[in-house]
């Protein structure tokens, strides 16, 4: 069975609306991507670490309980798990300040054998971070000698608008690693300045990565090929967070394309009418997510999924 592997940051969320605290769980990007697949069946493992302590062992037991193969997440001798504040606005999108101590970082060291079946994904500023840069590029080396499909989430916080020269570089090299590149309006505003959805793709991402989907909340979703572009609405909603849209949404995608067996050899041939209902699915998911306060879908919404394709 293919496998999604994934690399990035581990956090424990607590989130918070009208400055008080209502929620708090695991978390992190590619983290809340990998919970949601493991509740879809798919197999999954995790590249990352936690910190030695008591929330780094509730981590860890929550990857065990949803299937996802923690056997690549590090623990360092005295070292904690890092904390994630995410305040909700009145339209419940997030700003987060994030409690960790990047002194103490260290790459993890192990890493999980890979195919062409497999899908590698990776993101946000996990990997653009010096620290663990070398680990992340090696494991996309391996991806692309071995045919490997590579998602890319850009997800450029607000919090890094001030190193964004600085980060350039490194983010432009992931976009040539990838396959696929995923990014929010939100984050081509903080990087470019721009909202031009079109000018995005053609002047920052067809350079260096032919497929581009481009999200917009409520606005829905777009996917660029160099032969064609096309748009999904979103369903209309009163959220009550937006934390884990954009991560459900990234398991969205990769979900469909497992169900349909599209491989890094074959998404140059994935037709129009099959890219809209992949992006409907990831539509869906985030839709979902954006009526919880958790960051990944539900057990239940992952077994009606799962009977569709049965």
């Amino acid at each position: 069975m293919p496998k999604v592997v994934g690399i990035g940051e581990t956090v424990y969320d607590i989130i918070f609306e009208n400055n008080r605290p209502i929620d708090g769980k695991p978390g992190g990007s590619v983290f809340n991507a990998l919970i949601s697949l493991g509740r879809l069946q798919q197999q999954t493992a995790f590249i990352s670490e936690v910190g030695d302590d008591t929330v780094g062992k509730i981590i860890l037991d929550f990857l065990a309980q949803n299937k996802v193969n923690a056997d690549y997440v590090a623990q360092f001798d005295g070292t904690k798990t890092a904390l994630s504040l995410a305040f909700l606005d009145e339209n419940k999108n997030a700003n987060y300040t994030f409690y960790k101590d990047y002194s103490a970082q260290k790459a993890p060291h192990k890493t999980p054998p890979i195919t062409s079946k497999d899908i590698v994904l990776f993101g946000s500023f996990f990997a653009l971070n010096s620290t663990v840069r070398q680990q992340v590029t090696t494991l996309l080396d391996t991806a692309n000698k071995e045919s490997t499909m590579v998602y890319y989430d850009v997800n450029f916080r607000k919090t890094h608008i001030s190193k964004r020269h600085e980060l350039l570089p490194a983010l432009i090299e992931n976009m040539k690693y990838a396959d696929i590149v995923k990014g929010s309006e939100e984050d081509f505003d903080h990087l470019y300045d721009e909202k031009d959805p079109i000018t995005i793709y053609q002047k920052y991402i067809a350079p260096h990565c032919s497929t581009f989907i481009y999200t917009q909340g409520a606005n829905g979703a777009m996917v660029f090929t160099p032969t064609y572009s096309l748009h999904v609405p979103s369903i209309p909603i009163a959220p009550k967070s937006t934390i884990g849209a954009g991560d459900t949404f990234n398991a969205g995608i990769i979900f469909a394309l497992l169900q349909q067996n599209i491989a890094k050899d074959t998404l140059c041939n994935v037709q129009q009418h099959e890219w809209e209902a992949i992006l409907q699915q990831a539509i869906d998911c985030a839709t979902h997510v954006c009526m919880l306060y958790d960051n990944y879908i539900t057990v239940d919404f992952a077994n009606k999924k799962l009977d569709l394709f049965r």
